[in-house]
C-alpha cells in the first residue's frame, strides 16, 4: 500500500513524499491516520536531525516519519494481534514506550510509523509496550490531543512533596495548595489550567502568568475565575511583564508564604528563576518546557534547597497510564482539549509549519493528513471566507462554538476539503 508522509532526512530537511509501505508482517498492524497535532518536540527534532536523542543516526539513508500526536483507524491486523485489535477500530498511540535501554518512539525513530502520514505500519514493539490504545470517541482530534494532555497529566503526577521529618516522596501536586503556572497561556499551559481545574487532586489557589494581555484575556474567557470558584479554586491571571517586582507581587498573593507547586511552561532563564524565587517551604518547581539548547542553564537558590527544602523535577512526555487518564477525562467531558487548537491544515503544510513553529502565534496546529490545505488560523476563517465559500462555511461552525474546534468542524473539513 502507498502512503504519503513527511520524513526527516537531516537538520531542517523535511520532505513530503509518496512511497510504498512494505508488506505487512504477522506481528504488525496497518493503520490509516486521520489527524495529528504538531508538537514543539517535532520542531526540535527537525532542527537537530540525527543529533536528537530519539532520531536514528542514518536518517540521511533511512528517513523516518515525523509526528507523534496522532489518531486514526486500523485497516488490517497481523495474526499475532488479532485477539486484541480489529479492523475498523479507532486508535491513539502513546509514542513514549519507555522501553529499557532505548528512547525509540513513533514520530521520531521509525521508517513506517509517524503521525504526519496517510497510512502507517505499527510495529510489534508498540503493542508489546501496550501503547496502541483503542479509542471510542466520535471525533479524532481529541485522541490526537490525548498525547500532549498526557504530558500535562504526567507532570502533575511527577511533582512531589516531603512530609516534615520523613524521607517519603508524596507524589503529585499538593492538594488544596498554592500553584503557579508560569508562561501558562500557550497551548500546553491552557491544557494545564483545564486539568488543574478538573482533576481529582486540585490546588486551592491557581495563579497563571504571561506577558501577553491578548493571550491572558483568551485564557480568562476559556477558564473564568467564576468557573474556577465553582471547582473550589481561586484563579488569578497575572501579566508579569508589567510589574517592577513580579516576585513580590506573586508571593504577596500567597500571603508571603510562597507556592507549593510551580510549573514553568517556557524554557526561558528569567522565567525559571522567577519560579525558583516564588517557591515556598517544600516547594516543587516542575520544569515542563524542554529547551533546544543542550547547554541551557539557569540559576537556582541552593540556600533554599538546604533550608527550605525546595526542589525541582522535570518530565518529558507522559506514560500510557497518563494517556488513559486523559482519554477518560475527555470521554467524561471533564476536560476539553479543543481549547488548545488555534490552527488547522492539511498534510502539505506540515513541513513549513514544523520548521517555523515558534514563529507562528497561537496554540496547537492540528493537521488532517488526508487533505490538502494551508495552515489557517480559526480567527482568520471569516477573512478567507470572503473569497472562498469553503472557509465561509467552516467559519460559521467555528464561530458558533466560540472559535473552538469541534466534531462538527472536523466532519465538515473531512467531507469538503480537497484530498491530498
Amino acid at each position: 500500500m502507498k502512503t504519503k508522509a513527511v520524513r526527516i532526512y537531516g537538520k531542517k530537511d523535511l520532505r513530503l513524499e509518496e512511497f510504498e509501505l512494505p508488506e505487512l508482517k504477522d506481528d504488525e498492524i496497518l493503520a490509516h491516520v486521520i489527524s495529528d497535532s504538531i508538537c514543539m518536540s517535532s520542531h526540535k527534532a527537525a532542527l537537530q536531525g540525527a543529533d536528537h536523542k530519539r532520531v536514528p543516526d542514518d536518517i540521511h539513508i533511512n528517513p523516518t516519519i515525523i509526528g507523534h500526536e496522532f489518531a486514526g483507524v486500523i485497516l488490517e491486523v497481523g495474526k499475532k494481534w488479532q485477539h486484541k485489535f480489529k479492523t475498523g477500530q479507532k486508535f491513539s498511540i502513546q509514542p513514549a514506550m519507555n522501553q529499557m535501554g532505548t528512547l525509540n518512539a513513533a514520530g521520531y525513530s521509525f521508517r513506517f510509523i509517524g503521525g504526519d502520514a496517510t497510512n502507517v505500519i505499527i510495529p510489534s514493539i508498540v503493542m508489546e509496550a501496550d501503547c496502541l490504545l483503542p479509542y471510542e470517541g466520535e471525533a479524532f482530534f481529541p485522541a490526537s490531543l490525548s498525547e500532549p494532555m498526557s504530558c500535562i497529566v504526567g507532570a502533575f503526577h511527577a511533582s512531589y512533596h516531603i512530609p516534615p521529618g520523613t524521607y517519603v516522596h508524596d507524589m503529585g501536586i499538593r492538594k488544596g495548595g498554592k500553584m503557579a503556572i508560569l508562561a501558562g497561556v500557550g497551548p500546553m499551559g491552557l491544557g494545564a489550567i483545564d486539568y488543574a481545574l478538573h482533576c481529582d487532586r486540585k490546588p486551592g489557589l491557581l495563579i497563571v502568568t504571561d506577558i501577553d494581555d491578548t493571550r491572558l484575556s483568551r485564557a480568562a474567557c476559556l477558564f473564568t475565575p467564576e468557573h474556577a470558584e465553582e471547582q473550589g479554586i481561586q484563579l488569578v491571571y497575572v501579566n508579569t511583564g508589567k510589574m517592577i517586582d513580579p516576585v513580590k507581587h506573586l508571593r504577596d498573593l500567597t500571603e508571603g508564604k510562597g507556592f507549593d507547586d510551580v510549573f514553568v511552561f517556557a524554557p526561558v532563564k528569567p522565567v525559571i528563576e522567577l519560579g525558583d524565587a516564588i517557591l515556598g517551604v517544600d516547594g516543587c518547581l516542575n520544569f515542563f518546557a524542554g529547551p533546544t539548547n543542550p547547554e541551557f542553564t539557569a540559576e537556582f537558590n541552593f540556600y533554599n534547597v538546604h533550608y527550605a527544602f525546595t526542589h525541582i523535577v522535570g518530565t518529558s512526555g507522559g506514560n500510557t497510564d497518563d494517556m488513559r487518564e486523559s482519554l477518560k477525562l475527555m470521554s467524561e467531558g471533564k476536560i476539553n482539549p479543543a481549547v488548545m487548537i488555534t490552527h488547522v491544515g492539511g498534510l502539505d503544510c506540515v513541513v513549513e509549519t514544523t520548521l517555523n513553529l515558534p514563529q507562528i502565534p497561537g496554540g496547537k496546529k492540528l493537521i488532517y493528513t488526508n487533505i490538502s490545505m494551508p495552515l489557517v488560523s480559526l480567527y482568520k476563517l471569516k477573512e478567507l471566507g470572503e473569497k472562498d465559500s469553503f472557509y465561509a462555511g467552516l467559519h460559521e461552525i467555528v464561530k458558533k462554538n466560540d472559535y473552538r474546534w469541534s466534531l462538527e468542524a472536523e466532519k465538515y473539513l473531512l467531507e469538503k476539503a480537497k484530498p491530498i
